[in-house]
């Protein structure tokens, strides 16, 4: 590929240099801060917040808040993504939009800690997630922007488990105070620290002249056709259906335990699963991730997980018991660490060219993002009106099982 005009072509070519731990780890907390600043509230804080702001209704309110914001990353996060790609900032392409995120999110965040009224919490929550895919789109795209293809395995494992880090320390954060608005609080603190070790040794690659912009072009490279580039169609409608199974079985964690499980503190409940979860995804992410990069292969990987996952969701549905919460847990990490560090490599290998790394990322994260938004629409009135938590439980199931089918189709990756 040739560079356009005036652009430095380092920061459009394959990187072929290993890059360092430290680097890695660097970027790894930023999207953990990320991650954290959106779990805690998910799993935790806004449920709660419903339940004090509409208790008779929570479940709608929930889903509510949720779904809209979900909608502003649909958006947001490709948009970015594409601004990002285009910055020339002395500072690099990524940096800005990383600090941006982190300070615009925090503001959402503290919004956040003092609404009492449904129209507060759509407005902080909205501000999170339009900030906080900003700061994404830059986070993620650092990894194809300089790390190698024979490293992505594992450092796309670390950054993939990120989630699942974040979640941890979000939902630890929640948990720890009584008054949901601390949560919050330090949620937007964490966020804010995490992006800094990265600010100091980002060694982000500067473009000296900025693309032409043409609206046209600009709103018309959001869409990449899937004929054209099919592997990259199936890659996104593979990792689409991944997460509608995720978001079916883990929407309603907080009530499941507290209305069906019947535990006592189900804030206390929800971290105890996610540290139990936390581990098995970090213990599989990491060898898998190193398997997959000295086998060369990636989809046989994925596949497998999307089996293992959905005998989670086959286990809770079926097994309303603590006990069965903990299997549960135990399974679905061990399935979802594989699918975190594999897919996110495979990912890289079927984007269609560096110029655009990260609108293309923005783009796959779309297929993270709409699914939060039909979540709520498809699990509210399974669980009240259309069989309960065990449907629930089975249709996530069955859409992971099919998404792990589909992964077969991507032809360039092994």
């Amino acid at each position: 590929m040739i560079p356009e005009p005036g652009v430095v072509p380092s920061a459009l070519g394959e990187p072929t240099v290993r890059v360092r731990g430290g680097w890695a780890a660097a970027v790894v907390l930023a999207n953990v801060g990320v991650f954290a600043a959106w779990l805690g509230p998910i799993q935790v804080l806004l449920a709660r917040q419903s339940e004090a702001v509409a208790p008779s209704n929570k479940e709608f309110v929930y889903g509510l808040v949720t779904g809209v914001g979900a909608a502003v990353s649909v958006f947001a996060n490709p948009a970015f993504g594409a601004i990002s790609d285009r910055t020339a900032s002395r500072f690099g392409r990524r940096v800005p939009w990383v600090v941006a995120g982190a300070v615009g999110g925090a503001v959402g965040l503290f919004i956040l800690s003092g609404a009492h009224l449904i129209a507060l919490m759509l407005l902080g929550w909205c501000l999170m997630q339009l900030f906080g895919n900003a700061l994404l789109a830059a986070a993620t795209a650092v990894v194809p922007d300089r790390v190698p293809v024979s490293q992505r395995g594992v450092v796309g494992g670390w950054v993939a488990i990120s989630q699942v880090l974040g979640a941890l320390v979000g939902t630890a954060l929640a948990a720890a105070f009584d008054n949901y608005a601390l949560g919050y609080v330090a949620c937007a603190a964490f966020l804010l620290l995490s992006v800094v070790p990265y600010l100091l040794r980002s060694h982000d690659t500067q473009l000296i002249e900025r693309p032409t912009f043409v609206l046209s072009s600009f709103v018309k490279s959001f869409w990449i056709s899937p004929r054209r580039y099919p592997d990259f169609g199936w890659a996104w409608l593979t990792r689409f259906l991944f997460n509608v199974g995720n978001a079916l079985g883990t929407l309603y964690l907080f009530y499941y335990l507290q209305d069906k499980v019947g535990v006592a503190d189900a804030s206390t409940a929800v971290l105890i699963l996610t540290a139990i979860y936390s581990v098995c995804v970090l213990t599989t992410a990491i060898s898998f991730g190193r398997w997959s990069d000295r086998s060369g292969r990636r989809k046989i990987f994925v596949t497998g997980s999307g089996w293992v996952m959905a005998a989670a969701g086959v286990v809770l549905g079926f097994w309303p018991t603590w006990p069965g919460a903990i299997l549960g847990a135990i399974v679905l990490g061990i399935g979802f660490g594989v699918y975190l560090a594999v897919d996110f490599a495979l990912l890289t290998q079927v984007i269609p060219n560096a110029r655009d790394r990260a609108k293309d990322l923005g783009v796959i994260n779309i297929a993270n993002s709409l699914p939060q938004v039909l979540a709520p629409a498809i699990a509210a009135p399974i669980v009240k009106h259309l069989g309960g938590y065990p449907v629930l439980y089975l249709l996530a199931s069955a859409v992971t099982l099919l998404a792990g089918v589909l992964v077969t189709k991507i032809r360039s990756v092994a």
